[in-house]
C-alpha cells in the first residue's frame, strides 16, 4: 500500500490525452539518457504520435503529427496513415540532424545510444505492449535484437490512457496477424516488453519537478475521453511550479486528429464506411 507522506502538499488535475502526450514530450528530452545521446551520442526516434510531439520538442517547431507513424488507431479500427504523406523517423548523431537511415544508424548502436518507441499498452507493471500489422513486425521487429543485445537504452513514452490489465495476458491472447477468425480494421500481432524504460505522466512529472504522482480516475466526454486525473504530491514550491508549467505550456493542447489512409488504397477489408 502507498501512502503520500503527511508533510506533502497535494495538487489534483485532469490532463486530456493530447495535454499528456505534451507533457510526456517535454519529460522525454529531459531524460538523462536522451540528453547524453543528444550530445555526444546516437538517438532514433521512430515513428508514434506521441513521438510525434517529442520531434516539435527537439525541433522547436510544429510538424503534422498524425503522420509521424505508420500504425494507428482511428475512426474505430486498427489502421495505418497514407505512406505518401507519413514522416520517416528522425535520427540524431553527435547533437546534429543525420543524414543517415534509422537502420543504418541502428547497425551502429552501443550502450549509451537511445531508440524512443512508442507502445499501444502499458501495464501497472510497467510492461508495453507494441501492436504489429507488418508480417515482420515493423520497426520494433527490426531494432529490439539490436537494442537488447548490446544493452542501448530503449526509452517507451506511453501515455497513461493506454493502461490495460496485463500485457503478459494480452500478449497470449493475440493470435497474429493470419490467426483471427474475424477482424474489423487492420489484423496485428503484439508484442509484449518489459525492462524497457517507460515515461508516463508519473515518470513525466518525476523528471520535470520531483513530484510523486498518482492517477486517481480516468476517461472523460466532451474532448476529454481517454483523460487521465492526477494527484501530485510533493513540496508547495514545487507544486506552484507546476502549476504554473500546466496552465501556460500543457492545458490547452489540441486534440490531435487522426490522418488514416483513404479505405480504397487498402485491402484490409473492415466492411466499415471510409
Amino acid at each position: 500500500m502507498v501512502l503520500v507522506a503527511k508533510a506533502k502538499e497535494q495538487m489534483i488535475f485532469t490532463l486530456t490525452v493530447a495535454e499528456s502526450k505534451r507533457l510526456i514530450a517535454k519529460a522525454t528530452v529531459q531524460k538523462d539518457c536522451v540528453k547524453a545521446a543528444l550530445n555526444g551520442g546516437r538517438l532514433i526516434l521512430s515513428g508514434g504520435t506521441t513521438n510525434g510531439y517529442i520531434l516539435e520538442e527537439l525541433l522547436g517547431k510544429e510538424i503534422d503529427k498524425a503522420n509521424y507513424t505508420a500504425g494507428i488507431v482511428a475512426g474505430g479500427r486498427q489502421c495505418v496513415t497514407d505512406p505518401d504523406s507519413r514522416i520517416q523517423p528522425h535520427v540524431w548523431e553527435n547533437g546534429k540532424l543525420s543524414s543517415r537511415s534509422w537502420l543504418d544508424v541502428l547497425a551502429d548502436f552501443g550502450p549509451k545510444d537511445v531508440f524512443i518507441k512508442g507502445a499501444n499498452a502499458v501495464d501497472a507493471d510497467g510492461n508495453v505492449g507494441i501492436l504489429m500489422a507488418n508480417p515482420v513486425g515493423g520497426t520494433i521487429g527490426q531494432a529490439l535484437g539490436i537494442l537488447y543485445a548490446r544493452g542501448s537504452h530503449l526509452v517507451v513514452p506511453v501515455g497513461l490512457e493506454k493502461m490495460i490489465p496485463s500485457v503478459k495476458q494480452a500478449a497470449q491472447v493475440t493470435p497474429g496477424i493470419h490467426g483471427y477468425y474475424k477482424r474489423i480494421g487492420q489484423a496485428t500481432g503484439l508484442m509484449p516488453l518489459s525492462n524497457v524504460q517507460v515515461i508516463t505522466e508519473i515518470e513525466a512529472l518525476s523528471i520535470l519537478f520531483g513530484v510523486e504522482s498518482y492517477a486517481v480516475a480516468a476517461g472523460g466526454c466532451g474532448g476529454s475521453e481517454g483523460a487521465v486525473t492526477l494527484v501530485a504530491a510533493g513540496e508547495a514550491s514545487k507544486l506552484d511550479k507546476l502549476e504554473v508549467f500546466l496552465k501556460q505550456e500543457i492545458k490547452g493542447e489540441p486534440n490531435l486528429k487522426a490522418d488514416k489512409q483513404a479505405c480504397k488504397k487498402c485491402n484490409a477489408k473492415c466492411n466499415l464506411p471510409g
